[in-house]
């Protein structure tokens, strides 16, 4: 079994952007739970960490913009954007939420841990190095990527992003650099209404941006394909130090604010591809960070699917492999396919 630490503090239970806000402590309290039993959370270890500083925050963020969430520490309520609010401690949450991936990168580049799931809230891949929105205050995964690159000897970093929404921050953070390749599945025309098929990076970064806008509707086959034949080889040739995901639950099938067919065991199956490519390409080193997720038991149960798959007790092969059998054509995936042509070779 694999040394898989989790990142958890009930910290992040205190974010409160308000009374009927779907970004609710709810999210994590469900997956705490789970992790509270003895015959689940005794699989895994958890860390403390400590929460990223201004120095780590203003490695993609502004300096104006760090200053503008800090100042709503303390404050019962202030609206950072129509989406995004914050609670009294919330700026410290969001501090200890970009630690926590940080201290993720730190784990398994020093070989503490075989893999880390950051179950942290407030969510990051919204927010802009200027601003917060979609209910992100501070980018918590690109804090933790270019950390990776700054300090841990990381030279290349995969962020494989399968969250509903597509991950605007993360994209324009690493947009013209090669140092990040940034994959994106998400529903399309959605919110942020970023991500088209175009959008595929500028200057030393053209080409290192992917993204598969897709229509809804698509299941744990769908997203296999689009693993199996696009992601996998482009990752197998760009031969990354360091793998990051950032895991959306909302493309559970039934998540109010998504349109996606995904059950826990296509969240078992995106892992265990991804774990494996791991293990192929740098020594299994892979750090998970939570985004989104607004059906309760979708995040429960996909959160402890994926978990299982870093363990290595997950699907079983006959599932794994059913899972993979049904070789759909898709025009919406050969579209994307096609223009990842243009960089990599397919």
């Amino acid at each position: 079994m694999k040394k898989t630490a989790i990142l958890k503090n009930d910290l992040f239970l205190e974010h409160n952007p308000g009374a009927y806000h779907v970004e609710c402590p709810e999210r994590l309290a469900v997956i705490y739970e789970q992790l509270s039993r003895p015959m689940i959370g005794e699989q895994f270890i958890f860390p403390d960490f400590q929460p990223a500083s201004h120095e780590m925050l203003e490695t993609v963020h502004t300096n104006a913009h760090v200053a503008h969430v800090a100042s709503t520490a303390g404050k019962s309520f202030a609206s950072l954007d129509p989406d995004t609010q914050t609670s009294s401690l919330s700026y410290d949450a969001a501090c200890l939420a970009a630690g926590a991936v940080t201290k993720g990168a730190e784990m398994v580049m020093s070989e503490e841990a075989d893999n880390c799931f950051a179950l942290v809230r407030p969510p990051g891949h919204h927010a802009e190095a200027d601003r917060a929105m979609g209910f992100c205050l501070f980018n918590n995964i690109a804090v933790g990527a270019q950390y990776a690159l700054d300090h841990l000897g990381a030279k290349r970093v995969l962020i494989m992003d399968w969250d509903l929404h597509h991950g605007n921050g993360t994209q324009h953070s690493f947009y013209d650099t090669d140092q990040v390749l940034y994959f994106s599945t998400h529903q399309f025309p959605h919110y942020p209404g970023t991500g088209s098929l175009l959008e595929v990076g500028s200057g030393a970064g053209e080409g290192y941006t992917i993204n598969v806008p897709l229509p809804g509707g698509q299941d744990d086959r769908d997203y296999g394909q689009i693993f199996t034949k696009i992601l996998v080889p482009i990752v197998r040739q760009y031969e990354p130090d360091l793998m990051m995901i950032s895991a959306g639950f909302d493309i559970y099938q039934g998540d109010p604010l998504g349109g996606m067919k995904v059950t826990d065991k296509g969240f078992a199956l995106m892992t265990r591809i991804l774990t494996d490519l791991a293990e192929e390409v740098c020594d299994g080193r892979l750090v998970i960070s939570l985004e989104g997720g607004y059906n309760l038991e979708g995040l429960r149960d996909g959160a402890l699917a994926v978990l299982n798959e870093l363990l290595g007790v997950g699907l079983t092969e006959e599932e794994y492999s059913d899972l993979l059998s049904n070789n759909i054509e898709s025009p919406t995936i050969d579209q994307a396919r096609n223009i990842a042509k243009n960089y990599w070779k397919l």
